[in-house]
Parts: structure tokens; sequence; C-alpha cells
């Protein structure tokens, strides 16, 4: 896996938000960014992050688009490591294997269409569900002033802490280590709290005389889950959260007061189609928060 944050730039509103979150992670992780534009297919119409442009006669809108997000990235981060390159393929196939050669792909998403009701992209949709690393998708309208806490006069901006990361988990079930790792991590970055937000499903009781023992309570398997990443990681201050119904409605809630929600996806070999599971499908729906899905087995 390559040192670097890619992210998948297509002209929408959504993906130009997603380019500048990039930028921010990068700067984060101390490597370079590489923004590209996948497929053969014209950009959606947009507006240049700088100002309006008119297109000269047969000019290749996807280098115009590539050449204002490196211009513009590079005079809102300086001295961060941009590059941008144009892809030949289906965006899903190349934006899938971006993913697996890069420490985060990042993506833009509609979330739930008001007039469609329908979920972000078909591309993001069948990357998420593919992807073998981690993928941020990214709402159009983020910006950095939403990742943070406001202070005493109730203003927000960038030299404000920011706000807590977001873990999902469920239990009972083996929480990956990548998608634990990556939790972690995220909040070490950013100084923060990692808030974990955790469902109890109800297993039945075996019959007398059956079973491997004594049921485990959900609290100490969470934190015999939880002991070596806070041993590994322990300025994260972590609070844990317990909530009954739908886990989707749950963390899309805690997402108005995250800087990042991180959830895991397990990989299948799903016969039709790209799966990633309710939950997810609910969260990357109606988070207000950027929402990173972590693949694991």
């Amino acid at each position: 896996m390559s040192r670097t944050v890619t992210v998948g730039l297509d002209g929408s509103p959504e993906s130009l938000a997603a380019a500048d979150w990039a930028a921010r992670e990068a700067r984060l992780r101390a490597v370079p960014l590489r923004v590209v534009h996948a497929g053969e297919q014209q950009p959606h119409a947009y507006a240049p992050f700088a100002a309006e442009a008119v297109a000269l006669p047969g000019e290749d809108r996807s280098a115009r688009m590539l050449h204002d997000a490196e211009v513009f990235l590079t005079y809102r981060h300086p001295g961060l490591r941009i590059a941008a390159e144009q892809l030949a393929g289906q965006p899903a196939t190349v934006l899938s294997a971006r993913a697996r050669e890069s420490e985060v792909l990042v993506l833009g998403s509609r979330g739930l269409g008001r007039a469609s009701g329908r979920l972000f992209g078909s591309v993001a949709l069948a990357v998420v569900g593919r992807a073998e690393g981690p993928v941020v998708l990214v709402r159009a309208g983020a910006v950095d002033v939403d990742e943070h806490r406001a202070d005493d006069r109730a203003i927000a901006s960038e030299a404000t802490s920011y706000r807590d990361v977001v873990l999902g988990l469920r239990l009972p079930g083996r929480c990956a280590e990548a998608v634990l790792e990556f939790a972690f991590d995220a909040a070490a970055r950013r100084a923060t709290g990692l808030r974990i937000v955790h469902g109890w499903n109800a297993m039945p009781s075996p019959p007398a005389g059956e079973g491997d023992g004594p049921a485990v309570e959900p609290e100490a398997l969470l934190s015999e889950t939880l002991r070596p990443w806070r041993e590994k990681f322990p300025g994260v201050e972590v609070t844990e959260e317990a909530v009954i119904g739908r886990p989707g409605a749950h963390l899309a809630d805690a997402s108005r007061g995250a800087s990042l929600v991180v959830l895991g996806c397990r990989r299948r070999n799903a016969s039709v189609g790209p799966h990633i599971g309710p939950v997810t499908h609910e969260v990357l729906q109606r988070a207000f928060a950027p929402v990173a899905v972590v693949p694991h087995h």
C-alpha cells in the first residue's frame, strides 16, 4: 500500500468537497495527495474552484478540471504534495484498485436525494462494496469548520478542537482489528476523543447442559475488545454509548456532533453486486459527517 491519500474527482459538488477533505486528511497523515478522474466520461458541469471559466473549443474538460483542482488545492494547502492523474477504464474498477493502493480513498457522497430518494452515485456504492481499503464518503457542502467544536463564543473554526470520532460496533461479534485501528488512529491524529456507539443483539440462552460456558456480558466483551487499543493509543479518551433500536439511525444522529464516523464492512463474495449491509447503507444515506467504511474479513 502506497503512503498516499487518493480522491476521485468528477466535477460534482460532492466530489469537490471530497477533494478538500482529502487534502486535509493528507496533511494530517503527512502523505501526498493524488487527485484522479477515472474513465473517459466527461466530468459533470462544474464551477471551478477558483472562478468561472469558459472552456476553449476542443478543450479536454477532464484535464482542465484536474488542473483547476491541483492549482486550488495547492493554494489552499501550501506545502502539500499534490499530483493529478486521468485514468482509463471503468470508474468503479479503477477506483477500487486505487483504494487497495492508498491509505485512504475519498469520494463524494450525495447522501439521500430529496427528490429521487436514491443513494449516492452507483460508482461510489460499487467502490464501497468491493474496495479492499478504507473509503471515506464526503457530502456536498462539507467544510473544514464542520469538523470542529464551537468555542466559548459558539463559533467553530480550524483553530478550535476537533469533534469526536464516532465508531459503530455491533455486539456480540468480533470487530476486525483494521476497523478499530482506523478509528483509534483517526482520533489520535485529530487529538480528540473516540465515541463508541454499540448495540447488543441478544442471543438465545442455550438449553441446560449445553453451550461453552456462562453468557458474556456486553460490557465485559466491549472492555476486552478495546483493551489492547486503549493501551496502544493512551492519549485517546474513549466513551461508550449502548443503544437499542436501529443502530443506523443512532449513528446518523451521532454524526451531527462528529468529525468522522467509522464503520466496518465485511467483505463477502456476493453473487449479485456489491453488498454493504443495511446499517452502513442507512448511515451513508443520512450522515452529516464524513463516513469512513473500512473493509474486513
